[in-house]
């Protein structure tokens, strides 16, 4: 049986849904245990992953090496949105119903310690594409190569195959897209909309450019498993990025926001962050979240 949260691994769902709670003001730490002991339990038969914020560690006085809240990026000028959450599921399923009756059996179950702060609903689009109608994550890890850039390797069964995880909620202009020539849509990204090819003669602000994992040093490989979502006339992309540890995730932004050299994404001409937010998803045992630690 695997030590970590396998729903971290599997395919992009039809349907997923984001919760962010918040632990309510009269909760103890006992209580948000148990809370988050039986939301594992209850939920050992659903297709969810788990994540503990820094704000809720902080407040079980809980130490896990590598986790800490999302950094501070105001020397570039661009606002991260950073958020602070105490608790982070992400449900999928084949059908919007499902996770419509999920959620309100999770508000049931958690209510007392925690409560629900905002919901992003999102959906697979054209086999894995963004709003844009690009490729996301062309160059994911996979395999062998998946688990040893999403999990964390230690010799304690508490941390033991843990995974640290960045989110940003990303909104898209579409405003802004669609003025755009097909030529400048593919040089903002750095690939063919057509065929997914990487462009050589692409800028050197193009996305593609900025984030290529293997120019890091060290290599910055980070294990993507975001999802277009949409709510009314708004929509863009959740971005999640699993790791061992957030190092990659952060020398990508790092890059992105032009802090290095002075080049800022081209993306950021169509899309800009709106939420950023830091948690760490305990490993497993036994088929429940291992949560050891918070003991």
């Amino acid at each position: 049986m695997s030590d970590f949260q396998t729903e971290i691994l599997t395919p992009i769902p039809a349907h997923a849904v984001y919760l962010h709670c918040c632990r309510v003001a009269n909760a103890d730490q006992a209580h948000i245990i148990a809370a988050l002991k039986q939301l594992s339990s209850q939920l050992s038969d659903k297709t969810v992953v788990i994540g503990l914020g820094a704000s809720l560690l902080d407040f079980l006085n809980i130490q896990i090496p590598g986790m800490h809240a999302f950094p501070d990026f105001s020397a570039s000028h661009l606002d991260m949105h950073a958020y602070e959450t105490d608790l982070w599921i992400w449900l999928k399923a084949k059908e919007r119903g499902e996770l419509f009756h999920t959620t309100q059996q999770i508000s049931s179950l958690l209510e007392e310690s925690f409560r629900i702060i905002h919901q992003v609903d999102a959906y697979r689009f054209q086999d894995g594409r963004d709003l844009t109608g690009y490729e996301d994550g062309t160059e994911n890890p996979e395999g062998e190569a998946a688990c040893e850039c999403a999990f964390m390797h230690h010799d304690q069964a508490a941390l033991n195959g843990g995974s640290f995880l960045a989110v940003q909620q990303w909104q898209h202009s579409f405003a802004a897209f669609n003025a755009m020539s097909a030529i400048d849509k593919d040089h903002m990204i750095g690939r063919r909309l057509t065929d997914n090819e990487e462009l050589d003669d692409a800028p050197e602000s193009a996305h593609v450019k900025r984030t290529a994992q293997e120019n890091f040093s060290p290599e910055a490989f980070i294990l993507r498993r975001s999802m277009p979502w949409s709510l009314q006339d708004h929509g863009g992309l959740y971005f999640t990025a699993f790791g061992h540890s957030f190092d990659a995730f952060e020398a990508q932004l790092t890059r992105m926001l032009g802090l290095e050299d002075g080049i800022v994404d081209a993306l950021f001409q169509i899309s800009s962050p709106i939420m950023s937010s830091y948690f760490w998803c305990p490993p497993m045992q036994q088929g429940r979240l291992n949560l050891s630690a918070l003991d």
